[in-house]
């Protein structure tokens, strides 16, 4: 395990690195997830193992520190990772995300494009979110943090089921409430608009009965769209064959 400070006050980002060959390969997590939990597998699975792989758990989630004082904007998450990576003497990076980290991974692409050289988004969110919960989300940003904190994460923690909560259960609260909420209000730009003018090789995996929206605009910015048959949002943990014939031909940019 490794870590670097990246905050004012010294507060950690924490990572999981397995030893291989540069480039580097970074895994980000989802919302309320960990990188060690959610891309172990992925990683060591035989098309993808050989690279320094650094398993990384964003500010506030998972292994990394849990501070009460940060924003937890998309943009802010980005800016930690990159410290981060930039402790690492990581630079140029194949940059895998999921989710919220994939919504990350076009930041950190957009803001400091000297840490990522290829970016790989497995289901990850673009737009804001709709006000009201849609099923399968985990409806934090529907509450107040103030609502949130006293008693609602509780309602969230029926509501997304034990095996999202086995990991969800060790963010800060503070980070968990702030981090749903800043991906649902989004950005400005918004991750699509930043993701259509990446210079990058950038693939976008999808469970095949789930296509994103304006997936041609996509498309025609250069995105490479992946169906992933036989998967829901979690498509590492669905189909993890392939998740990595994917992941690997993006990578390498051969064909799928």
């Amino acid at each position: 395990m490794r870590h670097a400070p990246v905050t004012p006050n010294g507060d950690l980002i924490r990572w999981v690195e397995i030893p291989g060959e540069e480039p580097a390969r970074v895994y980000l997590h989802g919302l309320g997830a960990s990188s060690p939990v959610y891309w172990s597998a992925a990683a060591a699975h035989p098309l993808l193992t050989g690279r320094r792989s650094l398993l990384l758990d964003l500010l506030g989630f998972g292994i990394s520190d849990r501070p009460t004082d940060f924003a937890y904007t998309l943009e802010d998450h980005a800016d930690a990772v990159a410290a981060a990576l930039t402790a690492a003497s990581v630079t140029g990076a194949e940059v895998i995300g999921h989710s919220m980290g994939g919504t990350v991974a076009i930041h950190l692409a957009a803001r400091h494009p000297h840490l990522v050289s290829r970016l790989v988004l497995v289901d990850a969110t673009l737009d804001p979110a709709p006000p009201l919960p849609v099923p399968g989300s985990s409806a934090i940003h529907t509450f107040t943090e103030e609502e949130f904190l006293t008693h609602a994460w509780q309602r969230t923690r029926e509501r997304v089921g034990p095996f999202w909560w086995s990991t969800m259960r060790l963010a800060g609260r503070e980070a968990l409430y702030r981090s749903a909420k800043n991906q649902a209000r989004s950005s400005t730009p918004t991750p699509r608009e930043l993701l259509l003018e990446l210079p990058v090789p950038r693939t976008y995996l999808h469970p095949a009965a789930d296509a994103p929206t304006d997936g041609k605009q996509l498309a025609d910015a250069g995105v490479t769209l992946t169906a992933i048959p036989d998967s829901g949002h979690n498509i590492m943990f669905d189909n993890p064959e392939a998740f990595a014939r994917a992941t690997a031909a993006a990578l390498t940019g051969a064909p799928a």
